[in-house]
This record gives structure tokens, C-alpha cells and sequence, in this order.
């Protein structure tokens, strides 16, 4: 088990298969590293360098920020448990609730 831990969290995959694996724009991950969501290593040369935990947490921010979900409350749910999983993530109750649609919205406006 400990052998399978130190091996998700072996930084090895460059940025070019974290955007094909997680379907995130290097702009959008950049951002998310400038906001503490995530923390990658660097190379030698620089580049950044991707675990699958890293790897794993992109794609719980992905799947929050398409839930609704703000920049800050993503940090707190991350931070809360640094060993979480998505099907954890989802049973939290804020997304069990629907978000307003635009047509709602509008009326704001």
C-alpha cells in the first residue's frame, strides 16, 4: 500500500498529457497552481511535472467548477482532506442542489 502511495505521488507526466488527460486548458491549470489549488514539482529545465494525485485533484476542480462551485470554496473542500476522492466530493449537499439557470439569472440584469 505504501508503495502504491509514493507512486501516485511520483511527479512524471509533463504538461502536454495533463491537458489531453484531464481536458483543462495550460491556462487554466496555471491558474489554478497561481490560486494553491494544486502544487506541482518542477524539472530541472523548469517545466512542470504532473503526479496522479495532482492529476486526480485537477479533475476534482474541473468537476466543482462545473457544479458551480467559487475558486475559494474549492480550496476549502480540498484542504479540508488532502486524501479525498471525487465520489466524497459529490455527496456533499451543496451539490445536490440545482443552480439557477440562466433564464433566472436574467432578470438580474
Amino acid at each position: 500500500m505504501n508503495n502504491d502511495k509514493s507512486r501516485r505521488d511520483t511527479p512524471v507526466f509533463p504538461m502536454s498529457s495533463a491537458i489531453k488527460l484531464t481536458g483543462l486548458t495550460a491556462r487554466q491549470i496555471r491558474h489554478y497552481e497561481t490560486c494553491g489549488l494544486i502544487v506541482l514539482t518542477r524539472s530541472e529545465g523548469n517545466h512542470r511535472l504532473f503526479s496522479m494525485n495532482n492529476l486526480e485533484a485537477l479533475l476534482t476542480i474541473k468537476l466543482l467548477m462545473e457544479k458551480g462551485f467559487t475558486m475559494k470554496r474549492i480550496g476549502e473542500i480540498l484542504d479540508k482532506d488532502d486524501d479525498y476522492s471525487t465520489k466524497d466530493i459529490l455527496n456533499y449537499k451543496e451539490l445536490k442542489q440545482s443552480l439557477p439557470n440562466r433564464g433566472d439569472l436574467s432578470r438580474f440584469f
